[in-house]
């Protein structure tokens, strides 16, 4: 079971963690964060290109999301995990930064991939698709804590991430690229 968790709920064995941050407290910056910055990877796109933008966003993101289960697999192992809660909370939220940056970066490279007629039903299946995303990962995240691996959804998270990037990279990023955006 996860160690990092909110006041009083069991460690392992039934033990209790008065340490433990109160992790609710802390719930509300990832969205917030990844809300705000998301025109930030519009306009980036904008300047630099979103096949780009997406591109270096995105490792930025695997980084992250390896790192953040780097140290909840610490945390579960360690007698004191509470003091890799912030650690852990930082790459949590530079990756929420990160997916609202690729969010603003892909829904801007859209328009420039399909055309008219196409664009605008594409952004609406987009759109429903990233919903799905905000539903499950909840859901695959409460599994591993359930199982107690959180850090196994993270490191899914993180394969998946890889294959946006290698499918961003072929069909957009790459030299020669079918389009480019």
């Amino acid at each position: 079971m996860i160690r990092v968790s909110g006041e009083g709920l069991p460690l392992a064995e039934g033990l209790l963690n008065p340490n433990a941050p109160i992790s609710a407290k802390f719930i509300w910056i990832g969205a917030g964060v990844g809300a705000l910055i998301r025109p930030l990877g519009g306009w980036l796109s904008d300047k630099l290109g979103g096949a780009r933008v997406t591109h270096w966003d995105t490792i930025v993101m695997i980084g992250a999301t390896i790192g953040a289960g780097y140290f909840v697999s610490l945390a579960n192992q360690s007698p004191t995990p509470e003091k890799y809660f912030l650690p852990f909370l930082l790459l949590f939220v530079l990756l929420f930064a990160t997916t609202g940056i690729g969010n603003g970066s892909t829904f801007r490279m859209i328009p420039m991939i399909f055309s008219k007629e196409q664009a605008g039903p594409v952004l609406g299946w987009t759109s429903a698709i990233a919903a799905y995303g905000a539903y499950l990962i909840p859901k695959i995240f409460a599994t591993q804590i359930k199982a107690g691996t959180p850090q196994y959804a993270l490191y899914g998270f993180a394969a998946y991430y890889l294959s946006c990037l290698v499918v961003n990279w072929w069909f957009y990023a790459r030299k020669n690229a079918e389009i480019s955006c």
